[in-house]
């Protein structure tokens, strides 16, 4: 594997103090008030790279460039670097329906030190094989997609079978060299809404053919950027939360997000709870019950613990950012005692980390 040159190490490594506590700040979830987006209902796809061993390149992935999993000294767990001039995709594909999110967080910086125009893309399209990297050459895919770069700008060029259809360009917000955002894809058929942390920089009404089949989605490497990546999620659906809590008496949620063994709610989970706020505003008779769940990795009693800190952090939200009344709510956690799904795969093991909503 290629590995980054001394100077770029020491770029990653030898950060300033005061970039460093920029960095670390954690934003309020109050900062994604206008906020909108709720990730899709059904997990398909997730990857936090737990599973690979650092050094090595991730088996669900291909390349004609180059990559590797990595640690950093600012952010946990562990991440996908990827290296040089090319194209990184899912090895086989992936057949994606009408309605469907994308997110994973992102840190992308640039290979020289200094550089101000740094970027990288990310396409989603149809191929007539999603194995083939090379199909269509710089416009992959023979039947339609988009094309987005992210870094010191953002942008989008959208084409079909006969040539491009529509582009534009945002200049702001631009990506900061070593800190991490969340990047968030939303697509409805024809429609692809984009967020960077809490700002949609596009809603695309009609940016994919209504034919279109997107079946492969890929991060386009150029010398000027190294991303590295993690918590890549692809979920199907929108969740009908309101037919779910009100009518069949049980929501689960996939879009409340937490660091690995933190009970804090992350920001971006913002849209999930605005959605199951306002139904219990519109249902003031209603008392639920807030349940967290966890995967297996790690001791029993822990994930337990875990599970009644995240339900209780939940309400705790619910009441303090949402006027929800604390005497319509309970808490409570089942750790890993009750999985939807074997805690054999990434993406199985997301299905089990999430929080149900009871009517009671």
């Amino acid at each position: 594997m290629k590995t980054l040159t001394s100077s770029v190490f020491a770029f990653f490594v030898c950060l300033s103090a005061a970039h460093i506590a920029f960095s670390q700040e954690q934003p309020s979830l109050q900062t994604y008030s206008k906020y909108d987006f709720v990730p899709g209902e059904k997990v398909i796809f997730y990857d936090d790279f737990t599973e690979t061993a650092v050094g090595d390149f991730p088996p669900n992935w291909n390349t004609n460039a180059s990559g590797e999993i990595v640690t950093t000294n600012l952010y946990p767990g562990k991440w996908f670097k990827m290296l040089g001039s090319g194209c990184v995709a899912l090895e086989a594909g992936i057949k994606l329906p009408d309605n469907f999110t994308i997110e994973y967080d992102v840190i992308a910086s640039p290979v020289e030190e200094g550089d101000t125009g740094f970027e990288y893309g990310f396409y989603l399209y149809s191929a007539e094989d999603p194995k083939d990297l090379s199909e269509g050459g710089a416009v992959p895919g023979l039947k339609g997609g988009v094309k987005m770069t992210f870094g010191y700008r953002s942008s989008y060029s959208a084409y079909n079978e006969e040539g491009y259809t529509i582009d534009g360009i945002k200049d702001a917000p631009a990506m900061e060299p070593g800190k991490k955002y969340r990047l968030s894809f939303w697509v409805q058929k024809t429609r692809l809404r984009v967020y960077l942390d809490e700002v949609k920089i596009f809603d695309l009404p009609k940016v994919f053919e209504a034919s279109i089949l997107l079946n492969q989605m890929r991060f386009e490497l150029w010398e000027s950027a190294v991303p590295m990546v993690t918590n890549f999620r692809i979920a199907a659906g929108l969740p009908d939360m309101r037919n779910k809590l009100i009518t069949e008496g049980k929501l689960v949620s996939y879009g409340i997000y937490f660091d690995v063994n933190k009970d804090v709610v992350k920001p971006e989970s913002y849209g999930t709870l605005k959605g199951i706020a306002d139904i219990l505003k519109e249902n003031p008779a209603v008392r639920v019950k807030i349940v967290g769940h966890t995967d297996s990795d790690g001791a029993d009693a822990a994930n337990l613990e875990l599970s009644k800190r995240r339900g209780a952090s939940v309400k705790a939200e619910l009441v303090k950012n949402f006027g929800i009344d604390a005497s319509r709510l309970e808490s409570d956690g089942l750790g890993e005692t009750k999985p939807v799904a074997p805690n054999d795969t990434p993406s199985n093991k997301a299905m089990n980390r999430r929080v149900e909503f009871i009517k009671l």
